[in-house]
């Protein structure tokens, strides 16, 4: 079974189909994804324009397609006034405005309001918020938390305190604090200080067709799911996570979640419904959420994830965040392949990952 990218076929000709066809079901849909990737050219105005371009559609036997604007008025063509393709796209005008407001974030010792942020990028608010959301996939208000959460992540071992570090991080009430933290650290604050200790963590290693399978969860959720060769290299990696956690096998009512997430790796048509204790950064949690929007029977590519959360610059950070991901198979990152559709690497193994693709493909 060939797999693509379903998002963005049009960007490999390889992928499937033909690539004129593929542009040409592009600029007949005004599909605002291809803007970018090419501009198309009506022979009979000599005006080249955007995919997304609204004009009336052109006769197909009139149109050519030309990788870059510079291409297009090489061969003769001038920009289309109506959709100014050698302008920047409104799209990435937005992107560049939410990423400097997200480095605001970042920098800040005291979180700026919606309404600070939306005047600094020159919206209103009502935008603002719209197209914040549409590019992180998150909230303003929920990216601050995010952030915040990270830095008294990053705070907890060194402070003296945990109200101390609640302080630093730029929490203006530890109230506050205590409230959010136990969501965003996975267990309570002090406990996350304290490097895990008093955390309870079950596990249990099992055997699989993939070979040596570890399942652990916190209260929250299942925090990993690794696959190796070496059980005892599975348990040593979940110690080097939470150093001081309370590490305990698995009760018998754990051998239900165990046997879940076996069934997943061997029949991955039929789900997980168990929580995830997920944690991350922001950025990681992005991705993961857009990998696990990635249907079964298909696979995508980094730049496509890079796209899909609105950071079509950040492929290597994309890739930093599947090395990251604890959660193999519930979170699918074993489904992000290359380009040409050739397969990259695979934290747990490239022969693992195409093993589960054609599980995959077959259970489609």
């Amino acid at each position: 079974m060939q797999r693509a990218d379903p998002q963005r076929a049009w960007d490999d000709p390889r992928a499937s189909g033909d690539e004129e066809a593929q542009r040409w079901a592009a600029v007949t849909a005004r599909d605002a994804r291809a803007d970018g990737a090419f501009v198309y050219a009506v022979r009979t105005t000599g005006v080249y324009c955007r995919p997304s371009c609204p004009s009336r559609a052109a006769n197909p036997k009139n149109v050519s397609f030309h990788a870059t604007c510079d291409a297009a008025e090489a061969a003769g063509f001038r920009p289309c006034r109506r959709c100014r393709p050698n302008d920047v796209a409104a799209a990435e005008r937005h992107a560049a405005v939410i990423v400097r407001a997200c480095r605001r974030i970042d920098a800040a010792e005291t979180m700026p309001t919606l309404e600070d942020l939306a005047a600094t990028a020159g919206l209103s608010t009502f935008h603002f918020h719209r197209v914040f959301r549409r590019i992180t996939g998150i909230t303003p208000k929920a990216y601050a938390a995010a952030k915040l959460a990270e830095r008294i992540a990053q705070r907890l071992p060194q402070a003296r305190t945990v109200t101390e570090a609640a302080f630093a991080a730029g929490f203006n009430a530890s109230s506050r604090f205590y409230a959010q933290g136990p969501a965003r650290l996975g267990m309570s604050p002090s406990a996350y200080r304290a490097g895990g200790t008093g955390t309870a963590i079950r596990f249990a290693v099992a055997a699989s067709s993939l070979g040596a399978l570890l399942v652990a969860a916190t209260t929250r959720g299942l925090c990993a799911i690794l696959l190796g060769d070496d059980p005892d290299a599975l348990v040593r990696d979940l110690q080097d996570r939470f150093p001081r956690a309370d590490l305990a096998p698995g009760d018998p009512a754990f051998d239900a979640w165990v046997a879940a997430v076996v069934g997943l790796v061997e029949t991955p048509g039929r789900g997980l419904d168990l929580p995830l204790d997920i944690g991350g950064t922001v950025f990681q949690q992005r991705v993961w959420a857009a990998l696990r929007a990635v249907p079964i029977g298909t696979t995508t590519t980094y730049g496509a994830i890079a796209r899909a959360i609105g950071a079509p610059t950040s492929m290597r950070a994309v890739a930093q965040a599947c090395g990251a991901n604890r959660l193999a198979v519930a979170i699918p990152c074993h489904r992000v392949v290359r380009s040409d559709g050739s397969l990259s690497g695979y934290r747990w193994g490239v022969e693992r990952k195409r093993l589960l693709l054609d599980r995959e493909a077959n259970a489609r």
